[in-house]
Parts: C-alpha cells; sequence; structure tokens
C-alpha cells in the first residue's frame, strides 16, 4: 500500500521564504501607506492654517462660523486650543477668547449658586448671562462657545460639567456626582420644572422610599426645593423653569429637616 509523502524539507524552505516574501512586501505598503497619509495630513494641516489667516475676522466674529471651523479642526486631529502657545494662539487669539468666557461662565455660575440655584443652570441661561456680562460691543458668543470654554475648564479638574437632559444641556458647577437615578428625576421634571413623588412613582415605577431617598438627597445639595403650600408636594429645579419665583418656596437649608418625612407621605 502506497504512503502519501510529505513535503520534505525542500518544500517546507520554499514556503517558510514565500511566507517571508509576503510579510516583507506588506511590511513595505504599510510603511507606504503610512507615509502617504502623514503626508496627506501635514497638507491638510497647512491648507488649515491658510484658511484661518484667510477667514481670521471670520472665525473670531461669527459663533456659528467659528463652531464649523473648530469641528473642521478635529475631524482631522488639530485641537487650535489645545494650548496658549503656538500658532493657533498668536493668529486666532483662540487661548485668550476661551479663557475670557470660562471665566466669565464661572462668574456667574457662582452667583447662580449663591442665589440657591444648587449648582445647576441651562446652557442656554448660562450663555444669556454671560453675553450680558460681556456687553454689546464685545465679541458675539453662541452657546457652543461656552460649553467648549466649560469643557476645556473640566480637564483641569475644576467641578464642572455638562449634562444632556432630552434636548436640552445644563451645566453643573458643583463637585457632585449624580446618580443615573438623579438625571432620570432631572429629566421628568425638564418639561415643568418640578415632580411630585406620585409622579415619579406613576412614571418610573419607583417606590416611595426610593423617591424619598433621591429628593433628600438633591434637596441637600440645594438642586431642588419644595412648595410647601401644594398638595401633594411639590419638588422644583429652579435652574429648569425659567418662571421661577420663590415667593412660596422654601429651600433645602430651611426645610431639609422635613423633606423626608414630607417625601414619603406625598
Amino acid at each position: 500500500m502506497l504512503q502519501r509523502r510529505g513535503p520534505g524539507i525542500t518544500g517546507l524552505q520554499r514556503k517558510n521564504e514565500s511566507a517571508a516574501k509576503f510579510k516583507q512586501v506588506g511590511s513595505e505598503l504599510s510603511a507606504t501607506e503610512a507615509e502617504t497619509m502623514a503626508t496627506q495630513l501635514q497638507m491638510f494641516k497647512e491648507n488649515l492654517e491658510t484658511f484661518a489667516l484667510k477667514h481670521k475676522k471670520e472665525i473670531n466674529r461669527d459663533p456659528e462660523f467659528r463652531r464649523h471651523f473648530q469641528q473642521m479642526c478635529m475631524s482631522i486631529g488639530v485641537d487650535p486650543l489645545a494650548s496658549n502657545k503656538g500658532f493657533w494662539a498668536q493668529i486666532l487669539d483662540v487661548g485668550d477668547f476661551y479663557y475670557q468666557v470660562a471665566v466669565q461662565a464661572v462668574e456667574v455660575c457662582m452667583s447662580q449658586r449663591a442665589s440657591m440655584q444648587g449648582g445647576l443652570i441651562l446652557l442656554s441661561d448660562l450663555s444669556s448671562k454671560v453675553r450680558e456680562i460681556r456687553g454689546s460691543r464685545a465679541q458675539a458668543i453662541s452657546d457652543h462657545d461656552v460649553e467648549t470654554a466649560i469643557r476645556k475648564m473640566k480637564v483641569l479638574g475644576s467641578g464642572f460639567n455638562i449634562i444632556s437632559i432630552g434636548s436640552r444641556k445644563i451645566v453643573q458647577s458643583v463637585p457632585f456626582e449624580l446618580s443615573v437615578d438623579h438625571i432620570e428625576i432631572i429629566t421628568l421634571a425638564q418639561s415643568s420644572g418640578f415632580v411630585t413623588v406620585n409622579l415619579v412613582t406613576a412614571k418610573l415605577g419607583w417606590n416611595v422610599s426610593r423617591v424619598a431617598a433621591i429628593v433628600k438627597k438633591l434637596m441637600k445639595e440645594g438642586m431642588i426645593w419644595v412648595d410647601m403650600s401644594s398638595e401633594p408636594r411639590s419638588y422644583w429645579f429652579p435652574s429648569l423653569f425659567s418662571g421661577f419665583s420663590n415667593t412660596s418656596l422654601t429651600s433645602s437649608s430651611s426645610s431639609s429637616s422635613s423633606s423626608s418625612s414630607s417625601s414619603s407621605s406625598s
């Protein structure tokens, strides 16, 4: 009976040589592709610099034009806000611009915290107040400009954060980590500015003790106020309610002692 012979030493050597050649060709192609991509990226960056020089006035003057320019930069890995030094800061003054916006945003947030809003403010409201501080003669800014300035502060561990609640964005200026439960209640309140224990249990399916615990924590942080005159008790987020008036509301600092009992009884 004949037996099938193996490939032999010569066959194995040829196979190894072929594999080595394929590997070498693959490496050469990868190196060529990498070099080509690097060349193209450098060309894109140079064209971007030319574009920035040509449209400097539009970038500085028009918030929407500036937003699209930033998106174009980020799409090829260029961050014009990465440093206050270098080409971009010298040409566009973007470092100084966003530094000023960030300082003004902090000033507004601090004043809002002092007025018992609990460190939460709608991004649109914050932008409006920053514009008031800057005055009508200053460089125009958009919500996107304020958001960009805040996100740049976030990397410094400043305690600032931006939270998306439905279609709106909220700026948080206190170092308090909002849980999923907290965000769900805020989301539920975004249409009316307030919630009740009955509303939360009906919409989210939570039991009363769970709602009471979340409400108590948010009241302790000053993020919600309780309307003592309503029945059932309503818990307001002043940062969400543009027509907010505190005539019949009591802040967490003065009513936190009764929050737990009132929450569970509502």
